[in-house]
């Protein structure tokens, strides 16, 4: 039996999850953005350290979705960090150009490296049996 596509309406509530995790996401971003001008790099960080926490948590599609794809993809940004780098480089910055690009890289993984680490705990410590009463 062929597998049915999702619903409109399902498909209009997945939607609706992304677009309101994205909104603080996005807030949250521009914050840094005028706080600390232009830490590409800490929103970077900090997006990969919450997707590593979601991964290393039982699958959950409503919580991918508003959290995972909606908070996290607007609050990161891609563009902007390759932007940054060429930028760089075109200003004859070429080594702080690869610094900042190995930074990040470097950064980002182990955001997400602690992140599924922190979150494998928590699940480990909530589904760990509790010792029988004294």
């Amino acid at each position: 039996m062929p597998e049915q596509s999702p619903s409109l309406r399902t498909e209009l509530q997945e939607l609706m999850l992304v677009a309101v995790g994205a909104v603080p996401g996005a807030l949250l971003r521009w914050q840094f953005e005028v706080l600390l001008q232009d830490r590409d790099v800490l929103v970077n960080v900090v997006g990969s350290l919450i997707l590593g926490l979601l991964l290393g948590l039982p699958y959950r599609p409503r919580v991918q979705l508003l959290v995972g794809i909606g908070f996290c993809g607007s609050l990161t940004t891609f563009s902007s960090w390759m932007v940054s780098s060429v930028d760089l480089i075109y200003s004859g910055q070429t080594l702080a150009a690869f610094g900042l690009i190995g930074m990040t890289l470097g950064l980002g993984l182990g955001g997400a490296a602690l992140g599924l680490w922190i979150g494998r705990r928590v699940y480990a410590l909530a589904i760990k049996p509790s010792a029988p009463p004294r």
